[in-house]
């Protein structure tokens, strides 16, 4: 027979963690330390150009987003720093 109360029945408490996900999230933040730490042994054996594209994908994990800055024509200059 379905639940059609709206009540929840059963299962975790609210804001209790779920344990499988939490070991999952420990496991792969292992596995990506330690492959991380043997990128430049990876990098070592490509081509130049497939060492530069994955470079260009891993960027914008280490370097901000620049952008772009515009000036309106009525716009006030403040050269205040």
């Amino acid at each position: 027979m379905a639940n059609n109360t709206g009540q929840k029945f059963g299962g975790r408490e609210a804001g209790t963690p779920n344990r499988l996900t939490k070991e999952i999230r420990i496991h792969l933040k292992n596995f990506l330390h330690n492959e991380i730490e043997s990128l430049g042994e990876y990098l070592k054996d490509l081509e130049p150009k497939d060492k530069l594209d994955i470079l260009i994908k891993l960027m914008p994990f280490v370097l901000p987003k620049v952008n772009e800055v515009n000036h309106n024509v009525n716009e006030p200059i403040s050269w205040d720093l």
